[in-house]
């Protein structure tokens, strides 16, 4: 079995498990537990830091990111992403409206609407994050820029997620079911992807 197969299957797995766990009410230890841990760092630096860090996964940075990203990458990387973020999106919000988990009562930095489960931050960060960590292991040649660019994304991807928890919007298994479901559509998504345009791009060179 391949590394590829192996994480997706693993990330299904994992999110199923926690999905299962929401829906029967059997996770709050373990939410409490990270909650506290996280909600035992508050102090007016967080504050500041997590807060604004949370707003970059927000609707109008995540358009603007978009924006920029569309018309930097070429056609197929372009189709990759739009693609990606779509189904997340809509993945994300069709099981939002199945499972209905209200969002945490603890103190909140911010105000937020919506169900909680899973974290739409979480995932959208992921989600064009990751298709861009994607793009730098293929396309960067420089070895230490490579290293660079994917260990500040990764970080990113991770600090929004805290972030989320941080400012009291988000149960941690929220964050975590988002970072394993969306892992499992790029990584499907992009195996698809490939297939089909390598199939089509196979058949017009058959025609000629």
């Amino acid at each position: 079995m391949s590394k590829k197969k192996l994480i997706t299957i693993l990330s299904f797995v994992g999110f199923v498990l926690i999905l299962f766990l929401v829906l029967n009410d059997s996770i709050s230890t373990f939410d409490n537990v990270v909650y506290d841990k996280v909600y035992s760092l508050r102090n007016p630096f967080f504050d500041f830091f997590f807060t604004n860090i949370t707003r970059l996964a927000n609707t109008i940075p995540v358009i603007i990111i978009l924006i920029i990203l569309f018309t930097l990458l070429e056609k197929e990387d372009r189709d990759i992403l739009g693609s990606s973020f779509f189904i997340t999106v809509v993945v994300n919000q069709v099981l939002k409206f199945i499972v209905k988990r209200i969002r945490p009562d603890h103190i909140k930095l911010i105000e937020q609407n919506g169900y909680s489960f899973p974290s739409g931050h979480a995932m959208v960060s992921l989600c064009i994050f990751g298709v861009c960590i994607y793009l730098i292991r293929y396309k960067v040649k420089n070895e230490y820029l490579k290293v660079l660019y994917i260990t500040l994304l990764s970080l990113l991807i991770l600090l929004i997620g805290i972030s989320r928890i941080y400012v009291g919007v988000h149960y941690p298994s929220d964050v975590l079911a988002g970072y394993l479901l969306t892992m499992v559509v790029l990584i499907v998504n992009i195996t698809l992807f490939h297939r089909y345009y390598r199939g089509n791009l196979n058949d017009k060179n058959d025609r000629k």
